[in-house]
């Protein structure tokens, strides 16, 4: 386990630096969803409160939100604790051999603070409001569960190697959520019910994300830069947000100008339906079940389209149906959908 803006490297990078979600990511997505945070908890359990742009957005706006309560939970080990000037309620030094919980009621608008000379550092700080958890600050854990229950809200990054982990609480506990993660996720088998199902959908940002890393990690040849100020990032083709907060994304209808053409839309070798090699190409025209690529879901409106399950492996689940295969060619997942007749 690690905090919160770790991604799973060994999985899905090819070493063990951290990645940091950026502030414009966090304000980009949440703002779509203003009205819902309006009296409620929220609880970022993956989290570092001493440096965090899901922490640093929620105080900013703690009072524009009009939240109720926030609560950032970090976990023991944390490389970045002895970079920061927050102290304990017992005015002590962070050390990275603790977890930590900050629970905040009550911000002060951002602009006193500014006004005042004050950093949010300060702040917190004065309001002294990060106490030491009893263990090491998983969120799987019986302490972190307990601030789970009393949340309305999760917002996070959690590791992607801990994303189902995460995923199956709040499922368990019912809790709304806006998560980042890795788009692969969308067929696991603990998640893609609640995506045909209609309980989960995709957020705003799907596809490119930037996150910052560390200043020792090593250079690449792709997605690997170093900004004006010296702080170096890397990005990921494949990231979503994934979330089961109203957006009036998913409400849109998807404009669809093609016609159905057997020669340009092949059947696959071992199911009845046709395979769209771009969501742009879905024929306006075809009553039957259609293999189309996972950034469809980008453009899912459950009163236009219906997904009847996912061509993956064909074993997966009990929703993964086929492996697609087209004249014995393999070709990438899909997600099948069938247009519902009005």
């Amino acid at each position: 386990m690690a905090n919160n803006s770790i991604l799973n490297k060994a999985r899905y990078t090819e070493n063990t630096d951290e990645w940091y979600t950026d502030y414009a990511t966090v304000e980009s997505e949440i703002s779509h969803y203003s009205e819902q945070f309006q009296g409620k908890v929220v609880l970022c359990n993956c989290d570092d409160p001493y440096k965090s742009a899901f922490t640093t957005y929620f105080l900013k706006n703690f009072n524009t939100l009009k939240l109720k309560k926030l609560i950032c939970t970090s976990y023991k080990g944390s490389r970045i604790v002895a970079q920061s000037t927050i102290v304990d309620d017992n005015y002590s030094p962070l050390v990275d051999n603790a977890a930590y919980v900050m629970v905040v009621e009550q911000f002060p608008n951002i602009e006193e603070v500014l006004l005042h000379g004050d950093s949010i550092t300060d702040l917190i700080n004065k309001l002294k409001v990060v106490k030491k958890l009893k263990g090491d600050g998983d969120f799987r854990s019986e302490e972190c569960v307990e601030y789970l229950k009393e949340a309305d809200i999760v917002v996070t990054n959690p590791p992607f190697s801990k994303f189902i982990d995460l995923f199956s609480l709040l499922v368990k506990y019912k809790k709304q959520y806006l998560l980042i993660g890795n788009q692969n996720a969308i067929t696991y088998k603990e998640i893609f019910p609640f995506i045909k199902s209609g309980q989960a959908w995709i957020g705003y940002r799907f596809g490119d994300m930037a996150f910052k890393v560390p200043n020792d990690t090593q250079p690449r040849k792709y997605r690997f830069w170093v900004d004006e100020t010296g702080q170096k990032w890397r990005s990921l083709g494949n990231a979503m947000w994934l979330t089961n907060l109203d957006n009036e994304r998913k409400h849109q209808q998807l404009v669809l100008t093609c016609k159905y053409d057997p020669e340009k839309y092949p059947k696959y070798d071992d199911f009845d339906a046709i395979n769209v090699s771009r969501v742009l190409e879905i024929p306006s025209d075809y009553t039957g079940i259609m293999g189309v690529p996972l950034t469809y879901l980008k453009y899912h409106n459950d009163s236009q389209f219906e997904i009847i399950g996912e061509a993956n492996h064909g074993s997966d689940n009990e929703f993964d149906l086929f492996k697609p295969r087209i004249k014995g060619k393999d070709i990438f997942k899909r997600i099948l959908i069938r247009k519902k007749i009005k």
